[in-house]
């Protein structure tokens, strides 16, 4: 008998499998008598578990990087982050202190913080999960216990869960896993952001009736409409065959014809052909980090001259941008000397160390983008985190000094299209200089908002702040585009709010030229952007832009 249960979804996919059930919770056993108990032997087991733990987050911030995208990818800089909190570390040598031994301290201290965010409302209660995540993997190093291979399940699961860590769903293997679907979570949740980037279809929230389907039972799980059908009949299958026929891989206008580009983020060349398949309009953000990461020396000019070139030769006739080396203190390169900062998110990265301490970096990837350009059509090329026009001046002039020595080597070599990211309140400001200077400026959500709401994204504690839909966040988008298009700049965006379809009308209305986001919501997005009648857009990006509170802005939206 076919069931059909309701969820969010997260993913507009839609997949069939079977079941698989993910019950990663850690049981302990009553704890001992305090007077039992070694704490000085309990305090080493724990600092321990959490050097341990730092290691494993490390790698696999690295990992999820490549997989997913850096911005994805800083999650695990906050769960490190958890890892030194005072409250936290302070609560369980308290308790080791009184007797419990380290597993039961974790368990109790980390007890009120997740309590604490699971009373708060929307996206600040789902990094409860994080905590948990935090949790959890202390308390599997210190019982010894062994970790669930999820990147290992066999081919056509469908893995369900009463919730999923961001760790759980960075191991998943696309290939392999037909969906996934947990008790749960909400949209806005780092697994099932995770789960757009890495194109699984996914349902979260679904409830505790998710509980009673059992293993081995075959599921179709329904990312778009938010539904999981437990033995699904050849109706509930035609929705596979309507998820399949949804890619377009022609441009799209509005409904009364205005153009928007509807592009990919790219994290490295692996992703190609997923991008192409999906009918992305080339690539709005292709991160060139991951030639950089996981090795001992840097990419020398032909290395990365080949990955530039192999990318535009994937979408003739498509732009594809490339974000120049975006890399500071929160991401560690062995062979870059990067001091440890405070707070690197305000510190040298992005373009501060390309004009800087890494100015030779910058050098020979300008001169393999160079060549690339002269080989290849529709490359064009960003630099990250600009906050002033002298920046961008520098920039340009470094461009400049490459194509002349290229051209006294008798190298082939010409300028791509050349813009800024606008991530600062700072470059938004000065978003006329800048475009009067650049050919595009290419917005980039996530941290435009960290920086305007001053709320870092790898805090928990202030999360409910981190949300792009923010009067303040709206109305910089706003200056932006109005800004770029006084200076004859197209404009894109290429954040996390690019790739919500909740948004693209508005988006449209605010208008964007451009949109990147992870391929798998590319068909949904251009959907979207087609539906859209751009009158109409602008009069919900006015209503919207004069709202005072994020509250009103998505009544707005709702309504």
């Amino acid at each position: 008998m076919t069931i059909e249960l309701s969820g969010i979804g997260a993913t507009p996919r839609v997949g069939v499998g079977t079941v698989v059930w993910h019950r990663g919770t850690t049981d302990l056993s009553e704890p001992p008598d305090p007077k039992t108990v070694d704490v000085d032997e309990q305090l080493a087991a724990f600092e321990a578990a959490c050097e341990r733990a730092h290691e494993e987050l490390t790698d696999e911030r690295e990992r999820a990087e490549e997989r997913v995208g850096d911005d994805e990818a800083a999650i695990f800089d906050a769960h490190r982050a958890f890892l030194d909190d005072p409250e936290i570390t302070g609560s369980v040598e308290t308790a080791i202190g009184n007797g419990l031994p380290a597993p039961h301290a974790v368990q109790q201290a980390f007890e009120d913080p997740i309590a604490r965010l699971e009373g708060l409302e929307g996206s600040t209660a789902e990094r409860a999960d994080d905590l948990r995540d935090v949790r959890d993997r202390l308390l599997r190093i210190l019982t010894d216990r062994e970790r669930t291979d999820l990147g290992d399940l066999p081919d056509g699961s469908i893995l369900l869960a009463e919730r999923l860590a961001p760790s759980d769903t960075a191991r998943l293997d696309p290939d392999a896993v037909a969906g996934f679907a947990t008790l749960f979570g909400g949209r806005t949740s780092h697994a099932a952001i995770f789960a757009r980037s890495l194109g699984i279809p996914a349902v979260v929230g679904v409830g505790d009736e998710l509980a009673q389907v059992g293993d081995g039972r075959e599921v179709l799980v329904d990312g778009e409409d938010g539904v999981v059908i437990v033995d699904p009949d050849d109706a509930a299958r035609d929705r596979l065959v309507g998820a399949a026929t949804a890619v377009t891989r022609d441009r799209v206008s509005t409904a009364d014809g205005r153009p928007v580009e509807v592009a990919a983020n790219v994290g490295t060349l692996a992703e190609l052909d997923g991008v192409v398949e999906q009918g992305a309009d080339g690539i709005g953000l292709f991160r060139t980090e991951f030639l950089f990461l996981d090795r001992d020396s840097p990419p020398d000019e032909d290395e990365q001259y080949d990955a530039y070139v192999e990318a535009a030769s994937a979408f003739p006739g498509d732009r594809v941008v490339a974000r120049t080396l975006d890399v500071g203190g929160d991401k560690p390169i062995p062979y870059i000397d990067a001091p440890e900062e405070t707070n690197p998110f305000l510190g040298e990265r992005g373009i501060r160390r390309s004009l800087g301490p890494d100015a030779d970096l910058f050098e020979t990837q300008l001169r393999a983008l160079l060549r690339a350009t002269a080989e290849v059509d529709d490359l064009a090329v960003m630099f990250p985190l600009v906050a002033r026009v002298e920046e961008l001046d520098a920039a340009l002039l470094r461009v400049e000094a490459v194509a002349e020595e290229l051209a006294d080597e008798g190298i082939d070599r010409a300028i791509p299209e050349l813009g800024v990211m606008i991530e600062t309140p700072g470059s938004a400001f000065v978003a006329e200089e800048l475009a009067t200077r650049a050919e595009f400026l290419s917005i980039g959500t996530n941290d435009l908002t960290q920086y305007v709401m001053a709320a870092s994204r790898e805090n928990a504690r202030v999360a409910d702040l981190h949300d792009p839909l923010h009067p303040p966040v709206l109305r910089a988008i706003r200056r932006t585009v109005e800004a770029g298009h006084e200076g004859d700049a197209w404009v894109g965006m290429c954040g996390e709010m690019a790739g919500d379809p909740e948004l693209t009308e508005l988006l449209v209305g605010l208008g964007l030229d451009e949109l990147s986001l992870s391929a798998v919501t590319v068909p949904d997005v251009k959907a979207r952007v087609a539906e859209c009648d751009a009158e109409s857009a602008r009069d919900l990006a006015e209503r919207a832009l004069s709202a005072e509170t994020r509250d009103e802005v998505t009544s707005i939206l709702e309504g």
